[in-house]
């Protein structure tokens, strides 16, 4: 006697419809998979969980390629409309892009934190981990850069002080310098006006004799004085 027909309804155990989920989606994957493979078809599958979870298959390397796809022959208005229905459906339309964009965004990034892997076949696999190289070298090429700006800024700052440390000690030098020798010249004392021996000069006048008086000022400026006494 041959097997009877299943009925589909829902099933009422929550470990059991979890269980059934997991290996359904499991084998819808591997047929979406397999169709694509032998009929060269192009398709997206799209899954969600009761529990909100995303579970997503495409034969693009972008989904969203399929799904603009999608929407350009679902969306396709083929009879006029009055502008109040044409802006809603435009507004229902754009709703619908960018919720599935966000999903989609959503679902990479955890993708990229390493959460929800599990719904990933090798292929995604291998073109995560490839992504993620990709963005790690660029991470450590920005971050090589930044290091070597950060140490030529402070290797300027470092010759920029020692010069200003050389000026400073020249200046200081200097007035050392001028200080010493105000010093110097404060303590050497001034030589003496010495006077000379008197020579007399006889101007043959009778009653006025000349006396010639020289007088020197710091060793270095004679001075004669003609004094005629009578």
């Amino acid at each position: 006697m041959g097997r009877g027909r299943v009925q589909l309804k829902r099933i009422e155990n929550k470990i059991n419809r979890q269980v059934t989920f997991s290996k359904r989606r499991s084998g819808l994957l591997k047929k979406a998979h397999e169709i694509s493979v032998l009929c060269d078809a192009e398709l997206a599958l799209i899954i969600f969980s009761t529990k909100g979870k995303l579970y997503e298959y495409s034969t693009d390397s972008r989904i969203e390629k399929i799904l603009e796809r999608y929407e350009h022959y679902t969306y396709a208005e083929k009879a006029p409309k009055s502008p109040d229905l044409e802006s809603q459906t435009n507004w229902s339309q754009e709703y619908g892009k960018l919720k599935a964009k966000v999903e989609i965004l959503s679902k990479r990034e955890r993708h990229l934190m390493g959460e929800q892997l599990e719904s990933l076949n090798l292929k995604e696999l291998q073109q995560l981990e490839h992504q993620l190289e990709i963005s790690l070298k660029h991470v450590r090429s920005r971050k090589s850069q930044v290091m070597f700006d950060t140490v030529a800024e402070l290797q300027r700052k470092e010759r920029g002080l020692r010069e200003q440390n050389k000026r400073l000690e020249q200046e200081l030098k200097g007035k050392q310098k001028v200080n010493s020798i105000m010093q110097r010249d404060k303590t050497v004392p001034s030589p003496p006006l010495i006077a000379e021996p008197q020579p007399t000069l006889n101007t043959g006048c009778p009653k006025y004799k000349l006396t010639l008086r020289s007088f020197t000022k710091q060793a270095d400026t004679l001075l004669y004085v003609v004094i005629c006494i009578k």
